[in-house]
């Protein structure tokens, strides 16, 4: 762990978080209110928002570790937006499918979730290889 990945890191952390709460909390915030069954209410999810903090501090320096792992002298957008839509493949679109497999929850909801996630997981590979950007592995 050096300087450039801890910084990267903590970036990573709040751009994630930031994206959680528009497509979370903003553009999917209606549909998870239809199904106070199977999801927190906006207050009580306060009290676990620790937990939250802690999956995304995971989530950001997981994605920064495994993007400088197979970074390449290659143009850096081209890069992240590969690195992204190979994590949403690994991530995203499997854990969406599996939770409405598992799940009461309806068809366009999932798919909504599966494209505002996965657009937002392009941008994070953007992001993470900008960070990145002039950077050489070590």
């Amino acid at each position: 762990m050096n300087k450039k990945f801890i910084i990267s890191t903590l970036i990573m952390f709040v751009v994630w978080m930031v994206g959680g709460i528009v497509v979370h909390g903003v553009l999917l915030g209606a549909d998870y209110a239809k199904l106070p069954s199977l999801y927190r209410t906006e207050t009580d999810s306060m009290q676990y928002l620790p937990f939250n903090f802690l999956a995304h501090l995971f989530l950001a320096g997981a994605f920064v570790w495994i993007y400088t792992r197979g970074m390449e002298a290659k143009p850096w957008l081209n890069q992240g937006l590969r690195f992204g839509f190979v994590v949403a493949l690994l991530t995203i679109v499997p854990t969406y499918m599996i939770y409405y497999a598992v799940q009461p929850l309806p068809g366009m909801m999932v798919v909504k979730q599966i494209i505002f996630d996965g657009i937002w997981t392009l941008l994070l590979g953007a992001v993470v290889a900008f960070l990145y950007r002039n950077h050489q592995r070590n």
